[in-house]
């Protein structure tokens, strides 16, 4: 999805040295077939390797790093000098681009760690405006800026809270985190155990929960500050998630460059997936916390991905939630505007006409108002 809805790259991880525990992640042929497929594209595949390993894990690295540019990985993603050593020794035709776990707010560090050896730095979360604009102009032109631009935010300096280590015993330098930021805490008075206080009049308590980052509405002023490329997180999201997010920024970026001015529907299609309330992050000044609750919102639900179409103009889908005939959908394309459409009539695998998809990954057949491809998704607004 994110190779069809206009990624230039995709970030992921292997199996090991990647901060993504809960995810599945990619084995070694896995992998391979990754990079083919972008390749095929014309894209690229960066691969984190973005943990901090503990002395006895050193071992394990120049085989991996060995691999990963053989089966072609275009950049290796790192958080620590000594990896970045081992990269250029065990992957030298590899780029090198520094994570966003190392922290970099500032040019000194940002040319250091250009002389030893990196292309791209990824900024840290926290990163004002003005200050990379600051960077771009005391840093090598030749070194690459890349900026987060959607997604969670960190209560903490990201990648540095140690919450999750000291409630649950959980790391999250290995991708464990357990988010107790997102928790809802009382106080108790050490003699009256059991009784908990709400910690606000206002009943909100969730005081460590972040709002999440959207800065679709200022690619303009990203590029205008020096900014290479624009990262989205995608960790254990959805494709649809992947989809939608990735077809907005894309417009968004094609328009910046282009000079036009950005569709409000590429705003509006951020809403229509699982967010919390947004911010522009730390760009224009401290994004505040969000009290009252931690939980998700979003204006639409995905209800079927097209697999194929048939000769006879119908769309082959996968269904993902149950709807009805008659029911006002949306059409998602790479590429394109949501196009509005009702269920006139919805075909089982057989070719038998049904009233309401029955259970969920079934097949079905539908005409779509327009051509529909493959990875093409319909979806329900709520």
């Amino acid at each position: 999805m994110a190779l069809h809805y206009g990624a230039d790259a995709v970030y992921l991880a292997g199996r090991q040295f990647g901060m993504r525990a809960a995810a599945a992640n990619f084995a070694d042929d896995e992998l391979r077939e990754a990079v083919r497929l972008a390749h095929g594209m014309g894209r690229r595949i960066h691969v984190t390797c973005n943990t901090l390993p503990i002395e006895d894990e050193l071992k394990q690295l120049p085989e991996y790093l060995s691999f990963l540019q053989d089966a072609g990985v275009d950049a290796l993603i790192i958080a620590d000098l000594g990896v970045l050593e081992l990269a250029k020794r065990y992957a030298p035709r590899v780029a090198r681009h520094v994570s966003t776990q190392l922290g970099v707010i500032n040019s000194a560090t940002a040319n250091a760690l250009f002389e030893l050896g990196a292309d791209t730095v990824v900024l840290a979360r926290e990163t004002r405006l003005e200050d990379i604009r600051k960077i771009r102009a005391n840093t090598a032109p030749e070194l690459r800026l890349e900026a987060f631009v959607h997604g969670a935010m960190c209560v903490s300096f990201s990648g540095r809270c140690l919450l999750s280590n000291y409630m649950t015993g959980r790391d999250a330098n290995r991708g464990q985190c357990a988010q107790p930021c997102r928790w809802k805490y009382h106080l108790v008075e050490e003699t009256r155990p059991g009784e908990y206080f709400e910690i606000t009049e206002d009943g909100g308590t969730h005081i460590l929960n972040s709002r999440d980052m959207r800065m679709i509405e200022h690619i303009p002023e990203l590029l205008e500050a020096g900014v290479s490329s624009f990262k989205i997180e995608g960790r254990m999201k959805s494709a649809y998630y992947t989809a939608i997010v990735t077809n907005a920024y894309r417009q968004a970026v094609d328009a910046a460059v282009a000079g036009k001015a950005l569709d409000p529907v590429w705003v509006a299609e951020t809403d229509a997936v699982s967010h919390r309330p947004y911010s522009t992050g730390f760009y224009f000044g401290d994004p505040g916390q969000y009290y009252p609750d931690s939980m998700y919102d979003s204006t639409a639900e995905v209800m079927a991905v097209v697999q194929s179409c048939d000769g006879e103009g119908n769309a082959i889908l996968t269904q993902r939630n149950k709807f009805h005939k008659g029911d006002s959908l949306e059409l998602v394309r790479p590429g394109e505007k949501p196009v509005p459409f009702a269920a006139r009539q919805i075909f089982d695998a057989e070719g038998a006409e049904i009233e309401d998809t029955r259970r969920a990954m079934m097949e079905i057949r539908m005409k779509l108002p327009c051509a529909a491809s493959q990875f093409s998704i319909v979806r329900k607004r709520k």
